[in-house]
């Protein structure tokens, strides 16, 4: 259990990949319910965007910022008090949430703003 609390320090290398990996997971996750939900009960044509479907996108979404969001502050204050290399993999780190961060927000905006089902 310890070396699992290391992991997830913002100066362990794994930080490099955390960001990215929770992007790609999310991208999997949304669009994968998002076709079993458009399958089994698409919403009515006139219905617009205020679907059901859209608010659980916009709920996983705002969760996955959040978590990024965390993972930046917490590696940008970890960059500022470490030194030498875990500086450097802190700061990268936050870069790179930032970064995911930024392609979900990117990749969501039409999926929430759109009807879905189309």
């Amino acid at each position: 259990m310890k070396s699992l609390r290391r992991w997830w320090g913002p100066s362990h290398p794994a930080q490099l990949l955390l960001g990215l990996t929770l992007w790609s997971l999310w991208f999997v996750a949304i669009y994968a319910g998002l076709s079993v939900a458009c399958a089994l009960a698409p919403p009515g044509a006139g219905q617009g965007a205020l679907t059901a479907i859209n608010g659980g996108i916009a709920l996983l979404t705002l969760a996955t910022l959040a978590l990024l969001a965390w993972l930046a502050w917490r590696g940008l204050c970890a960059g500022r008090q470490a030194a030498g290399g875990g500086r450097f993999i802190a700061l990268v780190g936050a870069g790179l949430h930032v970064y995911a961060a930024a392609g979900v927000a990117f990749v969501a905006w039409p999926l929430v703003a759109l009807p879905p089902c189309l």
